[in-house]
C-alpha cells in the first residue's frame, strides 16, 4: 500500500474511525474481528498490515484500527475493548496498574523505529538546525506566553511570531518528545495548536511560514514538498533525520522505537495469533514503505519468539527512555 493512498485513508474516514471506534477499513462481512486502537504514529504500519492481511484471509477476519492516540488507545486495551493497542511510547505506570486491575496482561514489541522530525515551513530561511536547548526553551512549561517571536529563542533571529504546533497530551509523540527535550514528559507549556491528527499539524506549518511542529517520520517524508526538516544538534553536531542515521545511532534524542501491544486473552484466538506473526514477518517492508526505518532482523526474530514464548510484561517499567537499541531493549527482563 502507497503512503499516499495511507495518508488519504488517515486524513478522511480514519478520522472518524479513532472517534468512533468503527473500523477505518471496509466493513466486509467476516468470520472474525480484530480490535486495534491507538497511536497515530503506529496508525499507518498496521493499517498497511491489516490491508494485506485481510487480502490474504479473503474476507474471512476483518481488522478494525482506530487513531484514538497512545493514551487513549491503552485506556480501551486496559478495559479490554481491544486485542492490540498502537504505542509510540512505552506503556505507563498508570496504565500498567489499569490493565493490572481489569486482568489484562501483555506482551509489547517493537515493530519499527520512527525519527521524531521536527519541521519548519520552507520559506523560512534563518533557522539551519536546532540544538535541545533550542526546543527546550521553545517548549517548556516557562515557555508559555513568554517566549512567543523567533528572536527570543535565538538573538539572530527575526522579530517574528513563533507559531507552534504539536500532537496533543493522548500522544504518545508528545510524551516522547517532551522527555528527549525538557526532561520530562507531558511536561510542555499548553499555548501551542494542538491536534491528535498529525496531517492537521502539517497543514499548519505549511501554511505559515513562522510555524514549527514536530511529528513521526512518516508524515514528513509524505510532505516533503511542502515542509523543511531541521537537523538537531542532540550534542554532536547537526543531525537530519534518515534511516542512515537512526540506526548508527546520530539522530539523537529523537529517534525512538514504536511499538503494538497484545492481550494476552487475544493470543488465545487463532486470527490475533496468526495476524501477530503476519505483523512481525511484514513489518520490516511494510514500515519502510510507509516512511519508517526497519528493525534489524533479529530484532524482529527475538520479538517473534516473546510472543511464541507469551513473554508478558513492559521491559520498560513504567518509563520514558531516550537513546535505546532494540536489540537491548528484548533482553530486558519484563514487568507487569
Amino acid at each position: 500500500m502507497s503512503t499516499t493512498k495511507m495518508m488519504k485513508a488517515l486524513t478522511g474516514v480514519a478520522i472518524v474511525a479513532g472517534a468512533l471506534g468503527v473500523s477505518s477499513l471496509p466493513a466486509n462481512a467476516a468470520e472474525a474481528v480484530i480490535k486495534i486502537d491507538g497511536s497515530s504514529t503506529v496508525f499507518p504500519i498496521t493499517e498497511a498490515v491489516a490491508e494485506e492481511f485481510q487480502g490474504m484471509k479473503k474476507g474471512k477476519v476483518n481488522v478494525t484500527v482506530g487513531i484514538s492516540g497512545t493514551g487513549g488507545g491503552f485506556k480501551k486495551f486496559c478495559r479490554g475493548e481491544t486485542d492490540i493497542s498502537d504505542a509510540s511510547r512505552p506503556i505507563a505506570p498508570k496504565e500498567m496498574e489499569a490493565c493490572r486491575q481489569a486482568g489484562i496482561s501483555y506482551v509489547e514489541l517493537p515493530v519499527a523505529y520512527d525519527a521524531l522530525t521536527v519541521v519548519v515551513n520552507p520559506k523560512n530561511d534563518w533557522v539551519k538546525s536546532l540544538t535541545v536547548a533550542d526546543l527546550k526553551k521553545m517548549w517548556e512549561p516557562a515557555a508559555q506566553g513568554t517566549v512567543t517571536k523567533w528572536n527570543q529563542v535565538r538573538a539572530e533571529w527575526p522579530d517574528a511570531p513563533l507559531k507552534l504546533f504539536g500532537p496533543g497530551s493522548d500522544s504518545g509523540t508528545f510524551d516522547y518528545f517532551t522527555e528527549a527535550t525538557v526532561g520530562k514528559a507531558k511536561s510542555s507549556r499548553g499555548d501551542f495548536t494542538a491536534s491528535e491528527d498529525d496531517n492537521v499539524l502539517v497543514q499548519g506549518v505549511a501554511s505559515d511560514k513562522n510555524g514549527l511542529a514536530y511529528f513521526g517520520f512518516a508524515y514528513y517524508t509524505e510532505n516533503a514538498k511542502k515542509l523543511k526538516a531541521v537537523p538537531i544538534d542532540g550534542g554532536k553536531g547537526p543531525v537530519l533525520p534518515s534511516e542512515k542515521a537512526v540506526i548508527n545511532g546520530t539522530y539523537q534524542p529523537l529517534s525512538r522505537p514504536i511499538f503494538i501491544y497484545v492481550s494476552a486473552k487475544s493470543m488465545d484466538k487463532p486470527e490475533v495469533k496468526e495476524f501477530v506473526d503476519f505483523y512481525l514477518k511484514n513489518a520490516a517492508k511494510l514500515s519502510k514503505e510507509v516512511g519508517y526505518i526497519p528493525l534489524p532482523a533479529k530484532a524482529y526474530a527475538m520479538g517473534g519468539e516473546h510472543f511464541k514464548n507469551r513473554k508478558l510484561g513492559t521491559v520498560f517499567g513504567g518509563d520514558t527512555e531516550v537513546g535505546l537499541k532494540v536489540e537491548d531493549l528484548l533482553t530486558r527482563e519484563a514487568k507487569q
